[in-house]
């Protein structure tokens, strides 16, 4: 055997296989938004592609991110992004987190059956599921009506509708984007509860302390990670949703990923859709590497102080 053929034997097939996810990462992350990053600091032109450097334009245009600091539209709709995107990951974390805690708490048989139904939805096409929402919202669906007599019921006669207004809405986004994005909220918290030990809640109970005292003293903290990973896979997501928005939410009050559609498709502006799209991924992708950074030196002072 060669040395080559040595090495490769020693260490070859793992720094190869290390090597891929990275490989992966530079093709169809980095490289991509090296172009973005380019774009954005072009200048906007007739031509095609719609953008130039240098010659009559300037080498590197920052007019676009000035923009993004002055401009009414873009910051409306960044508010607009984040808060829908901030309601909808804690509705999910509302209703996620008692359904991921029950998974644990069912018998093996079970819990399977539950699991595939959380997963169900993804076997239907998300397009189709949004055209269902649009029809049970609409203004003469059985569950706009059911809405609207409920509410009939309980308020005054002054205040009586006709149909409960809710497509074209705010409320109409986040709804579905509840609905869309509630499994990744559950599955991460299933899986970090599931590797809980049930005998710290037993001690905790032998020592005094009621449900609600153990469920805050002892299971919510060590939750946490789960909390964080599936609030990330919800509110990333959901801050640059486009379809959701534009097919149910109000055209008046975009989310930020209707204005890079719009900017690259309608206006052909690419500088500054790109430039859009760079500051959403930074708004995005930055907390994320800040609180991945974090964990890992909190887990090494854990496992240098002896902690398990």
């Amino acid at each position: 055997m060669t040395a080559l053929a040595q090495w490769f034997h020693r260490r070859g097939g793992r720094d190869l296989t290390i090597a891929v996810p990275y490989l992966w990462l530079l093709v169809f992350f980095l490289l991509p938004f090296l172009i973005v990053v380019a774009m954005s600091l072009a200048t906007r032109t007739p031509t095609a592609p719609p953008f130039g450097y240098g010659g009559e334009n300037p080498v590197l245009n920052l007019h676009g991110y000035e923009r993004l600091f002055t401009d009414s539209l873009y910051i409306r709709a960044f508010v607009t992004s984040i808060v829908n995107a901030a309601f909808a990951t804690a509705l999910c974390l509302l209703i996620g987190y008692p359904m991921a805690l029950g998974l644990t708490r069912v018998s093996r048989s079970w819990r399977s059956i539950l699991l595939m139904l959380v997963i169900l939805p993804f076997w239907t096409s998300f397009l189709l599921r949004v055209y269902a929402w649009m029809g049970l919202m609409g203004r003469n669906s059985w569950f706009n009506g059911l809405l609207t007599d409920a509410w009939n019921l309980v308020t005054p006669q002054a205040w009586a509708l006709q149909s409960v207004p809710m497509m074209n809405t705010n409320f109409a986004v986040v709804l579905v984007m509840v609905y869309t994005y509630l499994p990744f909220m559950i599955l991460p918290l299933y899986a970090n509860l599931e590797r809980l030990d049930p005998q710290l809640d037993e001690a905790a109970m032998d020592l005094g302390s009621r449900p609600w005292q153990v469920f805050r003293d002892v299971t919510l903290p060590q939750s946490l990670p789960g909390i964080i990973a599936g609030g990330l896979l919800v509110f990333i997501p959901a801050a640059g949703e486009l379809v959701i928005p534009t097919l149910v939410g109000d055209a008046a009050a975009p989310m930020i990923g209707r204005i890079i559609s719009d900017e690259f498709a309608q206006a052909r502006d690419w500088p500054m859709a790109s430039t859009v799209a760079v500051a959403l991924l930074v708004l995005m992708v930055g907390p994320t590497m800040i609180y991945t950074r974090y964990q890992a030196k909190a887990e090494g002072a854990a496992e240098k102080d002896g902690q398990p």
